[in-house]
């Protein structure tokens, strides 16, 4: 299989009302005609387990406004136990039920995802901004190609969800839209899909009937304006995406009943 036959990257978020019978229902239909990659994530599961150790999980924002997870090596043991190791397995398991041929996968595995380690990242308190060490993040730089290639050549469809792996080994928590970003370039895929708990980019974010249908890909940018939270990670990696030859990606509401189809179909954001 050549590298431009991979057409979909779809990234399905990890809140607790994302409607994965539906997607892998979808899936099983999608990779009869087309490979695909599933990357997911696990957020909801990993609050959760953490409440249950009594070691709740640390949200921190940057200067510049950015909400990221603080991960000591506390918060890294609890990622690996709800993405690598609980979200991953049960989504493969129900893929294989819907009779897809899927191989469950961390960034760490086989350095799949490989991360350039930020120890020290400074954090906004009230007015003061202040520096966090002993942190265990990273952003992916290089993505493995050579092992998804193998995979896809043996028609099994690749999942996949942070941890990643940092170049000098260690274990990494990681924004899962730069790694898409990243991952997008590597293998040249030209469509890109996301799904999460919204119908898709929303002016309002309180207001769900303020759905924008369509962005201009060449002003993404210009969208920060409405983006809370997560939200704004999004944007910037629709931006490195784009950057990396990604020609169409679709924000979709991950609750509906064939929520890969029906942002194909054009429910949602679609930016281009």
């Amino acid at each position: 299989m050549k590298r431009d036959e991979i057409m979909l990257l779809i990234k399905v978020g990890g809140g607790k009302s994302i409607n994965w019978e539906g997607v892998c229902a979808d899936l099983a239909v999608i990779i009869k005609k087309e490979k695909a990659v599933l990357v997911h994530g696990a957020n909801a599961l990993r609050d959760e387990i953490a409440a249950k150790l009594s070691v709740p999980t640390k949200t921190v924002i940057s200067p510049s406004g950015l909400t990221s997870v603080y991960t000591d090596r506390t918060a890294i043991d609890v990622f690996l136990m709800a993405y690598a190791g609980l979200a991953n397995k049960r989504v493969v398991a129900m893929l294989h039920r819907y009779g897809v041929n899927a191989v469950g996968l961390s960034g760490v595995d086989g350095r799949l995802w490989e991360a350039k380690h930020k120890k020290d990242i400074l954090v906004q308190e009230g007015d003061k901004v202040k520096l966090l060490q002993g942190n265990f993040t990273g952003r992916v730089e290089k993505v493995n190609t050579g092992l998804l290639q193998i995979l896809l050549e043996a028609n099994y469809t690749p999942v996949l969800c942070p941890p990643a792996i940092g170049f000098d080994h260690e274990i990494l928590n990681t924004d899962n839209d730069h790694a898409l970003a990243v991952m997008a370039g590597a293998l040249r895929i030209k469509c890109l899909i996301s799904l999460f708990e919204a119908p898709g980019f929303l002016e309002d974010p309180e207001d769900e009937n303020s759905l924008i249908t369509h962005i201009d890909k060449g002003r993404i940018e210009e969208f920060l304006y409405a983006a809370r939270e997560r939200m704004k990670k999004k944007v910037l990696g629709a931006k490195r995406a784009f950057e990396a030859g990604v020609e169409i990606i679709h924000w979709g509401d991950g609750r509906l009943d064939n929520p890969i189809r029906a942002v194909l179909e054009g429910k949602g954001t679609t930016i281009s």
